[in-house]
């Protein structure tokens, strides 16, 4: 009880945690960027380790994961008090705008203790920032309209104010109790009004923390890193995180052998609300989960009682029987493969991709080796290819799709469906049989014949099924496709090619190919 008492006494101030969020290219990142730029002490962090690449570097010009960083601000009139230092540290937390990722922006709400919805002026309300608003009432917390881009010719602050009511969002000055300040992320007018804006509401919200008690957070991405392993990057909410001890969450544990604050640098231990890059977990935590520090026999007995959780990481085997075409999906981090997952079962077609395996980092031999098998191509976001993976894809025809952008890989998977949505059932009647059947090896004949193509598309290398008077008959393989004695790799409906095919069948004429 006397412990517990203590415990309560020690309470101190903690900076409050910020989520940004709005649609695309309102300029949530950049006005992040101005902030970090006029308020970070020190050097400035690496890109090596900084968790995020700051907007100039951004694939797309977009930000495709979550970013956590602290600043330091002095506001207007402060002064030093027991309660609070005249400059106050706030962490920021950059949620990705694109739609692409809407799971990411929910969890971004789930962590902060105030939310800034960035508007853009000349704009109004869109997809995204509809979107962030229901997130920001579903998780009940209480945030700051950020009406930006008022340097632009055509803004209209008075014109989001009333669209931001028309979306329940009311405003101080227009019957509502919703803070709000117009900003420019390109001159910096407006922003230091919005960083006191910040402090003033973290003030009445008395976030405070113990420096005694157990050491928790959350994680809000994780990867795997092909030099330093598996990096975890969460984000402080109580206690004080050190170098040297053990840590878990639902799904992973370990030791934590290396902290480093958001700019990269080594440290020993970190304060809330302090995001941290963690090194020692065992496995890789999922995003989104809840991190504890314990002693030794503390961890044991949380472990047995937690769920059992499949990381995102392990295989996922699908049955050899659907007609579905296979794919294995890798990524940067566990927030981003995520939302891969959930937007590739969202692509359009009635044809969908059947993932058959996924994981955080580069395209590796054993991912290739993998593909090869199950006949599966691999799409990759922000990751690489490593070399000896890419001398083994050449051989073994696997099919590799990566992007450092979302929506353009999204775009090229879904152009890959259609093609084989094209490919699959389509018919070539074949017109003529050339020669005598020749041994192909085994009990294989290769003949050649000439064909026209009556439904979809017929692709070079494919494989059919021989069909004679509507009874099927057996299969072959499409070994060489030409026109006008040139090779091709493709024909469409109503065009003629002389074919090379590969079957234990003896094909005659009338016969049809079934792709």
């Amino acid at each position: 009880m006397k412990a517990q008492k203590n415990k309560t006494e020690n309470l101190q101030v903690r900076p409050p945690i910020i989520v940004v969020m709005g649609h695309v290219d309102h300029g949530k990142t950049t006005l992040l960027d101005y902030i970090r730029k006029t308020n970070i002490a020190g050097k400035a962090a690496s890109k090596e380790d900084e968790p995020r690449p700051v907007a100039g570097r951004e694939a797309g010009g977009i930000t495709q994961s979550i970013g956590a960083y602290e600043i330091e601000h002095t506001p207007a009139n402060s002064a030093e008090t027991n309660s609070a230092p005249s400059t106050r540290k706030i962490t920021f937390i950059d949620t990705p705008g694109h739609e692409a990722f809407s799971k990411m922006r929910a969890r971004g709400a789930e962590v902060a203790d105030l939310g800034i919805l960035v508007v853009a002026a000349d704009e109004g309300l869109k997809p995204q920032a509809k979107e962030a608003i229901a997130h920001l009432k579903t998780a009940k917390l209480p945030f700051i309209v950020a009406i930006n881009k008022i340097d632009k010719n055509n803004s209209d602050p008075e014109r989001i104010k009333k669209e931001l009511a028309d979306a329940g969002v009311m405003l101080e000055g227009t019957g509502g109790d919703v803070s709000w300040q117009t900003v420019s992320a390109k001159t910096g007018e407006g922003v230091n009004e919005l960083l006191d804006l910040i402090l003033l509401s973290a003030e009445l919200l008395d976030l405070k923390y113990s420096p005694d008690a157990q050491a928790k957070g959350v994680i809000i991405e994780a990867k795997v890193d092909h030099r330093k392993g598996l990096i975890a990057i969460g984000i402080l909410k109580n206690g004080v995180l050190k170098t040297g001890e053990k840590i878990f969450t639902a799904s992973a544990s370990g030791k934590i052998k290396l902290l480093k604050n958001f700019q990269g640098k080594p440290v020993d231990c970190l304060e809330p609300s302090a995001p941290a890059l963690i090194f020692g977990f065992e496995s890789l935590p999922q995003t989104g989960e809840e991190f504890k520090t314990a002693g030794k026999n503390e961890l044991i007995t949380i472990l047995k009682k937690l769920p059992t959780v499949v990381p995102a990481k392990e295989i996922t085997k699908k049955s050899d029987a659907s007609k579905n075409p296979k794919i294995i999906l890798k990524a940067d981090n566990s927030g981003s493969l995520e939302a891969l997952i959930d937007l590739i079962a969202k692509l359009p077609g009635e044809l969908k991709f059947e993932i058959m395996e996924t994981g955080i980092g580069n395209i590796k031999e054993n991912d290739i080796k993998f593909a090869s098998a199950a006949q599966a191509a691999i799409a990759g976001f922000r990751v690489g290819i490593d070399k000896a993976a890419e001398n083994i894809a050449k051989t073994s025809r696997v099919n590799i799709i990566t992007s450092e952008i979302i929506y353009d890989l999204l775009k090229s998977l879904e152009r890959q469906l259609k093609e084989i949505e094209l490919v699959i059932g389509s018919e070539l009647e074949v017109l003529a049989v050339f020669g005598k059947p020749k041994p192909a090896g085994g009990s294989g004949k290769k003949q050649v014949v000439g064909g026209k193509a009556v439904r979809g598309l017929i692709k070079n290398k494919s494989e059919f099924e021989i069909l004679r008077n509507g009874k099927p008959l057996g299969f072959g393989r499409l070994k060489n496709l030409q026109q006008n004695k040139l090779d091709v790799n493709e024909i469409n409906v109503g065009q003629e090619a002389g074919m090379m095919v590969e079957s234990d069948v003896i094909i005659k004429e009338k016969d049809i190919l079934k792709f």
